[in-house]
């Protein structure tokens, strides 16, 4: 007898291109009312009216609402994905310019649907938690990619393992900002708040380390 955690949970992918029109507004509208309202009054019925297609449009994409829990899931950090990348291909040529352009593209990606996010994590359990792990993986991947031509302005003995540092530490504020009970909201205050995070991250890459003595 096998556990049901372990039956395939992957929905089926459209191969025509008016299929995936109506997948991507099938999961915009599930992504709407999950936000509005959350993930428990989240019914099919809901998305399909909110989506203007038929009911059994989703059900022949989707076996239950967890497998569409599971696209959208997919949908929201493939889009965090992509727009990290592209902001990284823009950022300006410079060690600042990288840290600032991650920082400010982190805390606008967490911002999207923040409230929804933490949600979708909970619900999918360890399953969703290993596909939010790789998509880390891939914008730590992104950063690195980015900052390499510029390795030369760290000024840490090891500058590989600051740079993952200041990383870990600009993607970990950003996703604390997203579930704290008071986030930076508004153009400002997020402008701000990343502002800030570039500053520590390229102030702490620019300085040596300290020395440091043997304690006796």
């Amino acid at each position: 007898m096998t556990d049901e955690p372990d039956r395939p949970l992957r929905y089926r992918e459209p191969r025509q291109a008016r299929s995936a029109a109506t997948l991507a507004r099938v999961l915009r509208a599930a992504e709407e009312i999950a936000s509005s309202s959350g993930l428990e009054e989240m019914t099919i019925t809901g998305v399909a009216e909110r989506a203007g297609v038929a009911v059994g449009t989703i059900y022949r994409r989707f076996e239950d609402k967890e497998q569409l829990i599971t696209a959208l899931t997919e949908r929201m950090l493939e889009r965090r994905e992509e727009y990290v990348a592209e902001q990284l291909r823009m950022a300006e040529p410079s060690l600042s310019g990288v840290m600032d352009t991650y920082a400010h593209a982190l805390l606008q990606s967490f911002a999207d649907s923040s409230n929804l996010f933490p949600e979708l994590l909970r619900a999918r359990g360890t399953k969703s938690l290993d596909r939010g792990a790789r998509t880390i993986t891939e914008i730590h991947r992104l950063l690195l990619e980015a900052a390499a031509p510029y390795a030369d302005q760290i000024r840490r003995s090891d500058p590989q393992t600051a740079l993952d540092t200041a990383a870990r530490a600009i993607l970990g504020a950003c996703f604390h900002n997203s579930v704290r009970p008071d986030p930076a909201i508004g153009e400002v205050a997020q402008r701000q708040y990343a502002d800030e995070l570039s500053d520590m991250a390229t102030a702490y890459l620019l300085t040596p380390e300290r020395r440091r003595t043997a304690h006796t």
